[in-house]
């Protein structure tokens, strides 16, 4: 009997089939994982900055080429013309064109498409050169257009009067700082007589 009622109260427990296995530990946080994290951002930020600020230094570094003054720049392209002075046409077209665009450049000038005649017209409006200088320069735009249109050819002494016309231009009218510089580099460069006799 005791069987019997053993078997009906197995038989009365429902059967365990569904097992789970044992869930894994559960990390418990500490302080120090936030300190670790803290620390690699800041590293982070420090390599940023240090990337930053060495990319500037090397900017600046790098060297800016230093602005050539108008009337230096035209002083060295009518040095270059004279390269051409044995063909009056490539020749007048350079120290014309320099002369031109000289003016262009130190009076903040701008008239690119304008003919000899427009240019010398606007030009006379202002009071950027003195009337001699304007009468100089219209005598030479109109020498130089005789070479560039009208084909003639004139000899040596000419061309070197034309680019003679067109230095004293750019001498007459580059800043007054520059012409003191100029001066003040003469005078270094110049000695008494007095003290030259005594070295000879």
């Amino acid at each position: 009997m005791n069987q019997a009622m053993m078997t009906n109260a197995t038989s009365t427990v429902p059967a365990v089939t569904d097992i789970r296995d044992i869930k894994p530990p559960v990390a418990i946080p500490n302080g120090w994982e936030w300190v670790w994290i803290a620390a690699a951002a800041l590293a982070v930020l420090a390599i940023l900055f240090f990337a930053a600020w060495f990319w500037r230094r090397r900017r600046a570094q790098i060297a800016i080429p230093p602005i050539i003054p108008a009337h230096i720049r035209a002083k060295q392209k009518l040095e270059e013309a004279l390269a051409l002075i044995a063909q009056p046409k490539p020749f007048v077209i350079a120290v014309s064109d320099t002369a031109r665009t000289y003016l262009e450049e130190r009076f903040d000038f701008r008239a690119p498409e304008r003919t000899t005649e427009e240019f010398l017209y606007e030009l006379g409006e202002t009071d950027l050169l003195s009337l001699e200088q304007k009468e100089s320069l219209g005598r030479f735009l109109e020498s130089c257009d005789l070479v560039k249109f009208a084909k003639y050819e004139p000899r040596e002494p000419e061309l070197r009067e034309l680019h003679g016309s067109a230095v004293k231009l750019v001498e007459e009218t580059e800043p007054v700082e520059a012409k003191a510089e100029g001066g003040n580099r003469e005078s270094e460069n110049e000695q008494p007589e007095e003290l030259v006799n005594r070295k000879s």
